[in-house]
């Protein structure tokens, strides 16, 4: 893609940045968006015409799938923000993309950090309100929930995991207290850790139950 940009604009935006320094950093937010927001644009295409199984310039007889232009939407990414997408359409409607799924909103890193400020004391609502500053998109006190959630049911499935066949030799147990969440309040409570130790020397995290 060629950018043409003419003198009077270049002394336009010179004198802009004189003025206010730090509009300069919102330009260059500004362009990343909008390259950033090309390359899943591009691999969706790239997916459509795989579905598709010809290029866009290779025609078919008889009734085959054809393509319909595309849609707009936002997808939000960790480091950068709300990015604007392309999502490619089908005349029949049977091809959807897999690279950003229509019910997902941001990218799963993002829903990983904000459930970790959730686990460090942050309310739903509070994280609501920074969610716009810190990621670029507002995010409801129900998708924290929803993505808290997911978390607590990963760490449950890894803290049931079935561990008779691990080459234990031994095991540390040792407390420490936590300050964790418990209904809309903040309370130490001491968490038991079980470090096994295999016949090579390695330390492993077993489990650690909550007490209190």
């Amino acid at each position: 893609m060629k950018v043409e940009i003419s003198v009077p604009e270049v002394v336009s935006i010179f004198k802009e940045i004189q003025q206010k320094p730090g509009n300069i950093f919102e330009m260059i937010r500004v362009e990343i968006k909008e390259s950033v927001g090309q390359y899943p644009t591009k691999l969706m295409d790239l997916e459509r015409t795989e579905f598709l199984g010809r290029q866009w310039y290779e025609h078919a007889q008889g009734d085959v799938n054809h393509r319909n232009g595309s849609y707009s939407r936002n997808f939000t990414l960790k480091g950068i923000g709300a990015v604007k997408v392309k999502v490619p359409r089908d005349r029949k409607g049977e091809y959807e993309t897999r690279i950003i799924p229509r019910s997902k909103q941001y990218e799963v890193e993002l829903r990983q950090d904000l459930s970790l400020m959730f686990l460090t004391g942050v309310s739903t609502r509070s994280l609501s309100m920074m969610s716009e500053r810190l990621i670029g998109r507002k995010v409801s006190p129900t998708e924290v929930s929803n993505a808290n959630k997911e978390l607590i049911e990963a760490v449950e499935k890894w803290r049931t995991r079935d561990l008779s066949g691990e080459p234990i030799k031994y095991i540390f147990l040792d407390g420490v207290n936590f300050d964790m969440r418990i209904d809309r309040s903040i309370e130490k409570v001491p968490v038991l850790a079980a470090i096994g130790v295999e016949k090579t020397g390695r330390k492993r995290v077993l489990g650690f139950p909550g007490r209190g």
